[in-house]
């Protein structure tokens, strides 16, 4: 019989208050310190939950108009339940069982060069090249634990990724080391500032688009596993990150923690895939990308024109970045009803993938990925999270059946 995980109890607790109104009293604290009164209800934008850490959350806040403004003030507030240094965020209360911390974004506490590469002066002067900045966008952050921020200069684009402290030479490393051992890697712009690192503009168009159109039948399987080929042997004196399936259990915490009704289900899967991972061949270690799936990967003209978010090149096992690919491009259908040509798709890769590496943990650190994105569904703001949450718990219990063979199918 599976036992609760110490803690999750609480992070249960944790998420139950971040989406209810009860979360009003605990940002107006915060606001009282800035002598500012909260406007309505304040709105969850982004839910993160790290098993084992914590819950977060950032909320859209308008304050009532400071005397002599007309308008109300628009501000971002994070909550977190995580350990954070106790001097860079405000003291938020106690609630739910839980010390609560907080910060007005883009001042996270653990990404210190978030608030530069939010500033369009800052951004302009040290990226700019001279040129005028005419958009800086952020496309994705996660609180925390990094950020990443679009800035045009005219046609030229500046990707800026914004990291914990110390990761961003890590990575502008990884960039250097595969640039050389020509893996088409986005160029870097110089040497991080304040663990902020520039990149310039991958060539191509994102797969997840050319699945969308046709199921990507003008991209060889081959592909994929021939980058693999590529990835030097130093990425294997890196350090090592978990693979996804290295961390089922937490990621089965967090999908029962979204789906609470489903709990019984979840750690069920749980069990049975901890059991198949313990049981397959993993295969030797070897250079890997870590987090190799379609948004990951560009292309043009059929091939893989460039590779996106090596943070986590280095050693670890092809299975897992096989099974990374497929377990995203199963779920695709759940991210967007366009996706109608997914099964071909996934036939497609799977038939490749499965010659080149053992079926049976293909199948199960597939599915342990699908499970890994479940309560992501929940964290992605939309309205109907619930129904693309139960769907890639589905999709996780169906990889399971991945056949063994490519005449399987």
């Amino acid at each position: 019989m599976r036992r609760t995980a110490p803690g999750e109890h609480a992070e249960n607790r944790q998420v139950a208050y971040l989406s209810s109104p009860d979360v009003r009293s605990s940002i107006q604290c915060v606001l009282d310190g800035q002598g500012l009164r909260l406007l309505h209800d304040a709105e969850l934008v982004d839910l993160q939950h790290r098993p084992g850490a914590g819950a977060t959350g950032v909320f859209r806040v308008l304050a009532a108009p400071r005397p002599g403004q007309d308008a109300p003030t628009e501000l971002y507030v994070a909550l977190t339940a995580e350990s954070v240094p106790e001097d860079a965020v405000i003291d938020a209360g106690r609630a739910s069982d839980t010390d609560w911390h907080a910060w007005f974004h883009p001042h996270d506490p653990r990404l210190s060069g978030l608030a530069l590469a939010s500033d369009p002066e800052s951004v302009a002067a040290i990226w700019g090249a001279g040129e005028r900045l005419t958009e800086l966008q952020t496309v994705s952050y996660r609180p925390l634990r990094r950020a990443v921020l679009r800035a045009a200069f005219g046609r030229r684009t500046v990707f800026l990724k914004v990291m914990r402290g110390g990761l961003a030479a890590g990575l502008h490393h990884r960039h250097v080391l595969l640039a050389a051992a020509g893996v088409p890697v986005p160029p870097v712009l110089g040497p991080p500032v304040a663990d902020v690192l520039a990149l310039g503009e991958g060539t191509g168009r994102v797969l997840a688009g050319e699945i969308m159109a046709d199921g990507a039948r003008r991209i060889d399987p081959a592909e994929v596993t021939g980058l693999l080929d590529r990835m030097p042997a130093e990425l294997l004196s890196l350090p090592r990150r978990e693979a996804w399936s290295d961390r089922t259990p937490s990621y089965g915490h967090a999908a029962a923690t979204a789906l609470p009704d489903q709990a019984r289900r979840i750690h069920s899967l749980v069990d049975h895939l901890e059991r198949q991972l313990d049981a397959t061949d993993r295969g030797p270690v070897v250079p890997a990308h870590g987090d190799l799936y379609e948004a990951n990967l560009l292309v043009a003209d059929g091939r893989i024109s460039c590779v996106l978010d090596i943070d986590g090149a280095g050693p670890g096992h092809r299975v897992d970045d096989l099974a990374c690919f497929l377990g995203h491009l199963a779920v695709l259908p759940t991210v967007d009803e366009r996706y109608v040509f997914t099964d071909q798709a996934l036939r497609r890769f799977h038939s490749h993938f499965v010659s080149t590496v053992d079926p049976a943990a293909l199948a199960c650190r597939s599915a342990s990925v699908a499970l890994s994105l479940v309560a992501g569904a929940r964290d992605s703001g939309r309205r109907d999270w619930q129904a693309a949450a139960l769907g890639r718990l589905d999709i996780a219990e169906s990889l399971l059946g991945l056949p063994q063979s490519a005449s399987g199918w």
